[in-house]
């Protein structure tokens, strides 16, 4: 809990580790996600690009007379290369994304953390942020904004974040998709529980409506290792399924199976210009960005 906020997924240690690694240092003062990318979206700053109509608030000076005179309406010239962006982060609120292991963050909470650091680094740098959560169907959907007002009501209502039952990853991701008309930036956090062929598509139909991919791929770390040693009574969080296991005899055919999952995802990402990054729950988050960040700035 922040004593100087009382959001409890806003966790100011961590954020002061990531701002002074060296490494994200530019990421961070300049802007945490402008320094992951060579920014596809507009601004006023380089060359011009296109047109936009013109709407309240935008800056007259931007105003295209010639167009005016043409058409009899009001367009703002657009420019390559902007600072500022809007991001989408879409959060999975379903009944998996509860699960933790000896008493450890559950992959919600871990999710939560990730979206209030992100969100707190974007609105620093004046980006648009907005925050989506779903399971079977959108439950929250906040428009992204850049104010501190806005940021301040994202933490008010990711405390009341609890998870739900079943999911349905790959479809409500195709009706984002369809909803978010203007250019963005989208970071997923899930566990990507569905069929993956199936969400491959739906991350390719952001692809094709041009937006930029992030997708987080949480895990909790006995996901991935299966450490049990003793017959184990496991529990499906969404359907509520029983199943007695005995890890001696399904152990290794678990851990290959889940490496392949985990695989499939990266490559089928990859081959889609999609940012792909796996983690679970023990994985600090400073470490986790850093690593990334690092990877995105090699030549």
């Amino acid at each position: 809990m922040s004593p100087q906020t009382g959001y409890r997924y806003l966790e100011p240690s961590a954020l002061a580790r990531v701002k002074n690694l060296s490494v994200v240092a530019r990421g961070v003062v300049e802007g945490f996600i402008t320094g992951l990318h060579s920014s596809p979206y507009k601004g006023f700053s380089v060359e011009f690009a296109e047109h936009r109509e013109y709407t309240a608030g935008d800056d007259p000076r931007h105003l295209d007379y010639r167009m005016l005179a043409r058409t009899d309406r009001l367009y703002i010239k657009q420019y390559e290369e902007e600072t500022n962006m809007r991001v989408q982060v879409l959060l999975d609120t379903s009944g998996s994304m509860g699960y933790s292991h000896q008493g450890r963050l559950t992959k919600l909470q871990y999710g939560s953390y990730l979206t209030a650091v992100l969100s707190y680094l974007m609105t620093r740098q004046q980006d648009s942020v907005g925050l989506t959560t779903f399971d079977t169907e959108i439950r929250l959907d906040m428009p992204a904004r850049s104010s501190p007002r806005h940021f301040n009501e994202m933490m008010r209502q990711l405390e009341q974040i609890t998870p739900a039952k079943e999911t349905d990853v790959a479809e409500t991701l195709h009706r984002l998709a369809n909803r978010f008309k203007r250019r963005c930036l989208i970071v997923l956090i899930s566990d990507l529980y569905d069929e993956p062929d199936e969400v491959i598509r739906a991350l390719h139909h952001f692809r094709h409506r041009r937006h930029e991919v992030i997708v987080f791929h949480v895990f909790d770390q006995a996901e991935i290792e299966f450490p049990f040693r003793e017959p184990v009574a496991l529990r499906d969080l969404e359907t509520g399924q029983r199943m007695q296991v005995d890890p001696a005899y399904v152990r290794d055919v678990y851990v290959e199976q889940m490496e392949a999952f985990i695989e499939g995802y990266r490559r089928a990402c990859a081959e889609t210009q999609i940012d792909y990054v796996m983690t679970d729950t023990s994985v600090p988050y400073d470490f986790m960005l850093s690593r990334y960040i690092t990877k995105r700035n090699m030549p």
